[in-house]
């Protein structure tokens, strides 16, 4: 049975009224604090130890944490090169300009990243001797091993909605058709959930139909906040749309059906 404080506020008449400016600004304060405390936990992942390493027909990947403006060097050069080769094309004459637009996302304090990485049979046995002597090694960290893609996702409010927004998922081609992009979507739904996230938003470029594909076999759909959604006329000369999927009744509402 729903509380009362779960219950839309309705009139004498059984006609919904609108929220006063008090219980408007009471879920603004509490919204801004879930927001607060999901950017706080300093390593989402540890929350999910049976994603810490994905395995399939003698495939095996690991996955670690990372904060954007605690990136090494190199990886952040990893990260730049490998959105240029899967998105350049994607882009066309826009990723020029595209592109710094990226590489200052990718480096800022509200960036999270999950890392996938590739050891050698060497670290990991190093990894499972550690954990045999009572040392804490839960994953292995991605500054010993090979990068094979990531996914950079924040925290923040869509439309009054608290959501994790997937900013980038990039993987190398020689690891995509492997479930993994999948396994990491579900990852992603499981944080959200778990930072009491309402939605899972995402852009994706029209002309990646791969993309939009997989995005809809998982349940996303077009959010009412998509420039195709707010005006046809404007959609139309926009090259990308917005993505979501809600799993809260008053989320949907105003990100999926944009009432």
């Amino acid at each position: 049975m729903a509380t009362a404080e779960n219950k839309r506020p309705r009139s004498s008449g059984g006609v919904e009224r609108p929220p006063s400016r008090k219980e408007i600004l009471g879920r603004k304060k509490a919204i801004k604090e879930l927001i607060r405390k999901a950017v706080a936990v300093k390593d989402h992942l540890a929350q999910f130890p049976d994603f810490h390493k994905y395995e399939r027909s003698g495939f095996s990947i690991y996955l670690e944490s990372g904060h954007g403006n605690q990136l090494p060097v190199p990886m952040r050069k990893y990260i730049q090169n490998l959105l240029k080769a899967n998105m350049k094309g994607t882009y066309g004459s826009e990723w020029t300009s595209e592109e710094k637009i990226k590489r200052r996302e990718m480096v800022a304090p509200e960036a999270r990243y999950i890392l996938i990485c590739q050891y050698a049979d060497s670290d990991i046995a190093k990894c499972f001797m550690k954990q045999d002597s009572g040392v804490e090694c839960a994953h292995v960290t991605c500054r010993g091993g090979r990068l094979l893609g990531f996914v950079h996702y924040r925290f923040v409010v869509e439309e009054d909605v608290p959501v994790l927004y997937v900013y980038e998922l990039q993987l190398e081609s020689s690891v995509q058709g492997k479930g993994l992009g999948k396994f990491l979507m579900q990852l992603i739904e499981l944080i959200a959930c778990k930072s009491q996230m309402e939605a899972v938003m995402l852009t994706v470029q029209k002309s990646n139909t791969d993309a939009m594909a997989f995005y809809n076999n998982l349940g996303y759909v077009i959010s009412s906040t998509s420039p195709s959604r707010v005006d046809p006329l404007i959609g139309i000369h926009r090259s990308y749309e917005i993505l979501c999927k809600a799993f809260e009744s008053e989320a949907k509402c105003k990100l999926e059906e944009g009432k």
